[in-house]
């Protein structure tokens, strides 16, 4: 019965991140509201689902938690992408990689790879245009054309340099490809085995596996320390992982599968390994170079002059090719972002102006790496690296909650629950995208960490412990009647 509940509760997960997936979707915000309520359901019987494997019998773990997390990857897949045209853009690079073109020399409405576009990314305009003046802006359209569904995921748009009206589901279209060379080998392999005019669906596949193959490495990772596998299940049900690595399909999945995958290589004492995953996670969205300094610990100049060596080598093929256009978007994508005004930074931006902002968050952020490194241990980095992780998105703030999927392996490893406070702060950011939701939200974020941290203490002081098991706790298996026993880890 406490497995049949248990169950329930998943499905229930599965059931409003499928209505989200073929009911709701973001881009003309209209759907907002709904999608509050539809994903904090979502929320909150992930957390009950969570509770109630508590209660199942150890034997049965394992099963269950792939269980439901087919379930929801499953119902995370009945719909295209619904917050999010990143995946769009994934395809075209894709594409045009696959027909011999690096996706860094040519914007996607570049005259000279017109041959190229699949209809689906960019579908025939019904109307007339009249072409601009010569002095007009680059993304300047005169709106005489009919795009489909102008406004949701088509936009309209020029060509370059003829002019002529496009309606394109890429974003940024005028500006080169943002993304670093492992995730261009991804995009390529992904379309590889697919035609062009195949839609969404291999991204949102390709985003199911990864998070599966996340769930495997964290259950091995789990019983291999004498943790208890139940763990896993924050990341196997989270709705995050659902709706940002499937259903939008974010290759930051892939990043967060090396940097795992790093982690664990390196605590073990497989170094050489290690690097070339985190060099690999690096080339993935960069983000990833975030969990490393924990890593550092033991072996220090191994570990970075392998990933080094694996992230330049990644990079020399689109360095021949293409040069310095390599950096892509980057470069704007900060400025647009705030990054370098120092307005992206929420909470900081609050009582410091400007640039100043950027100044102190650099600082905060070398001051958090340091102590993460000092109190890092080489064989259980989990918590500096969860703690580092999360400072650096509250004090960055980064307007998009699929950032924060790096954030949900180092909590199941450490089993500090309370970061996932964080998480849902940038998810009500997507939904309610103003300045002060953002500061509020991880405002009491913060709150909620640093009360957890105060718990943690006085229950460390007073000899009390979490309920369900970890490391140097008592843990549970079958005996041979079927029964639960406690052993040590």
């Amino acid at each position: 019965m406490r497995t049949v509940l248990t169950l329930a509760a998943t499905a229930a997960i599965a059931a409003a991140i499928g209505f989200a997936t073929t009911q709701l979707q973001l881009f003309t915000r209209a759907d907002a509201p709904a999608f509050i309520v539809v994903i904090g359901a979502a929320w909150i019987f992930f957390a009950l689902a969570f509770l109630a494997l508590r209660k199942v019998p150890a034997r049965h773990v394992t099963a269950v938690i792939i269980a439901g997390s087919l379930a929801i990857g499953g119902a995370a897949l009945l719909g295209p992408p619904n917050t999010s045209t990143d995946s769009a853009r994934y395809a075209w690079d894709g594409i045009v990689t696959n027909a011999g073109v690096s996706p860094y020399a040519h914007i996607p409405v570049a005259d000279s790879i017109k041959e190229l576009r699949p209809d689906w990314l960019f579908p025939t305009p019904a109307g007339t245009a009249v072409a601009d003046s010569a002095a007009a802006g680059k993304n300047d359209v005169d709106h005489d054309a009919d795009c489909p569904g102008v406004g949701n995921r088509y936009n309209d748009t020029k060509s370059s340099p003829s002019r002529e009206l496009l309606c394109t589901a890429i974003n940024r279209p005028h500006d080169p490809t943002i993304y670093p060379p492992m995730a261009e080998l991804y995009f390529a392999s992904v379309r590889w085995f697919v035609d062009p005019s195949v839609q969404y669906w291999p991204f949102q596949v390709g985003g199911l596996l990864i998070s599966l193959g996340i769930t495997w490495m964290l259950l091995v990772a789990l019983r291999r320390r004498g943790m208890d596998p139940r763990w896993a299940a924050l990341w196997a049900w989270c709705p995050l992982v659902a709706t940002e690595a499937v259903t939008n399909s974010h290759v930051d999945v892939l990043g967060v599968a090396l940097a795992l995958a790093a982690s664990l290589l390196v605590a073990s004492g497989r170094r050489v390994w290690g690097g070339i995953a985190l060099g690999a996670a690096i080339a993935t969205k960069l983000i990833p170079v975030i969990v490393a300094p924990p890593l550092l610990k033991k072996r220090p100049l191994t570990l970075i002059l392998v990933s080094v060596a694996t992230f330049a080598a990644l990079y020399v093929p689109y360095v021949l090719s293409s040069g310095i256009k390599v950096l892509g978007y980057l470069p704007g994508y900060l400025s647009e972002e705030g990054y370098e005004d120092g307005t992206s930074f929420a909470l900081l931006s609050t009582i410091l102006p400007g640039k100043s902002a950027v100044i102190v968050a650099a600082a905060l952020i070398a001051v958090i790496a340091g102590l993460t490194w000092w109190r890092a241990s080489p064989t259980s980095p989990w918590l500096p690296q969860l703690v580092l992780i999360g400072s650096i998105l509250i004090i960055v703030s980064p307007r998009y909650p699929w950032y924060a999927l790096l954030l949900i392996p180092f909590i199941v490893l450490s089993q500090h629950w309370e970061w996932f406070a964080v998480a849902l702060a940038l998810t009500v950011r997507l939904f309610v995208p103003t300045v002060d939701v953002m500061r509020g939200g991880l405002a009491l974020a913060t709150l909620i960490v640093v009360a957890a941290w105060f718990y943690r203490q006085r229950l460390a002081r007073g000899g009390g412990g979490l309920h369900l098991p970890g490391r140097g706790q008592p843990s549970t298996r079958p005996d041979a009647s079927g029964r639960i026993q406690e052993v040590s880890s």
